[in-house]
């Protein structure tokens, strides 16, 4: 009679000792403290220097004055870059996951690209203009190139090479597509010029309630894959031996980056490099237990994104940079050396 191994075993990671978990969960700990500071950052500083008593009046004590408003719009676009960037950071780790291979991400894979072509072209050719009706076409978008880039670069199975070749390609397409529309629809090019580079100056109250719901759904599914995920990072043979079901654990692995990047790109257009970068930092220090992976990611991947806010912020004043820009600087020289290096091209 066969005897079922514990549930780290079939994982393909053995128990972790009591103290290097403690120290995991010390970790999560000062990784929550940071994501405060930095959000507290987020909310303090910008184009309008604000004191510290004007911040504390219009989070507690708003009576409807300029600051209070100031303080109001930041704290909103502070809770949606929360949001934004726990689910791109999620994303990222399903995708890496679920492809073994470690460029993948929702930019790199050309998903948030789909979405945004799909978004622009409802609102240009449909005349779609609230979020409730865009974040459908978002969906649609970034389902239908997520599932062509596994087929032209995962038919024959996934590499590094093949998805982002296949990712980049599309990519191009999708967004000379969107340059095109604008270029020649002046009304158009008023819309949609920040939202195409990755923006959370959309961040309203009313987005935040739009998107809610779809990113919390993403957030619970992806982080209910983390063991199946784990079982597949063994080998397919492996992970059906573990009784791992592949072709379900796929589907719900693509379904939840869809929902996440759907809801985040309609949200606040596409931002690049998040779902890649926070992954590979937390793996180093975690391993690769998704267990661990995943919450680290949600909590870690929000501090990059406020924090690339912010700095879009500071450099620019009195204007400022969109937090997409800020994240493909960062993230461009990350790329390429994660390209160079020896392991991450053989995997």
């Amino acid at each position: 009679m066969l005897v079922e191994s514990p549930p780290e075993q079939r994982a393909g990671t053995a128990a972790a000792p009591p103290n290097r978990r403690a120290v995991r969960l010390l970790g999560l700990l000062v990784s929550v403290v940071i994501l405060l500071l930095v959000a507290v950052a987020s909310i303090v500083v910008g184009a309008k220097e604000l004191s510290l008593e004007q911040v504390w009046h219009g989070l507690f004590e708003e009576s409807g004055t300029y600051g209070d408003v100031v303080v109001a719009d930041r704290l909103s676009r502070t809770l949606l870059g929360l949001l934004v960037g726990a689910a791109l950071g999620l994303a990222g780790a399903v995708l890496q996951a679920l492809t073994r291979n470690p460029l993948a991400d929702p930019g790199l894979l050309g998903i948030n690209a789909g979405a945004s072509a799909a978004v622009v072209s409802a609102i240009t050719f449909l005349g779609v203009t609230s979020l409730s009706g865009y974040v459908w076409f978002a969906f649609c978008g970034a389902a239908a190139v997520g599932a062509l880039v596994w087929f032209l670069g995962g038919s024959r199975g996934a590499t590094p090479v093949r998805l982002a070749l296949a990712g980049t390609a599309i990519s191009a397409a999708l967004y000379g597509y969107l340059q095109a529309i604008m270029i020649l629809d002046d009304a158009a090019l008023g819309r949609m010029r920040f939202w195409t580079v990755g923006s959370l100056s959309t961040g309203t109250d009313s987005t935040i309630t739009q998107v809610l719901p779809f990113l919390l759904a993403g957030f619970v599914l992806a982080l209910a894959l983390a063991r199946p995920l784990n079982a597949m990072a063994m080998g397919d043979d492996t992970a059906k031996a573990l009784g791992a079901n592949l072709n379900r654990t796929r589907a719900l692995s693509m379904l939840a980056a869809t929902v996440l990047c759907g809801a985040a790109t309609a949200a606040c257009g596409p931002i690049m490099f998040v779902g890649l970068m926070v992954p590979h930092v937390v793996r180093s220090f975690t391993g690769p237990d998704l267990r661990w992976i995943l919450p680290y990611a949600a909590i870690l991947s929000p501090v990059l994104l406020l924090g690339a806010d912010v700095l879009g912020r500071i450099v620019a004043r009195p204007a400022e940079l969109q937090v997409g820009i800020i994240t493909a600087i960062l993230g461009g020289p990350v790329f390429i050396y994660l390209v160079r290096r020896r392991r991450t091209a053989q995997l």
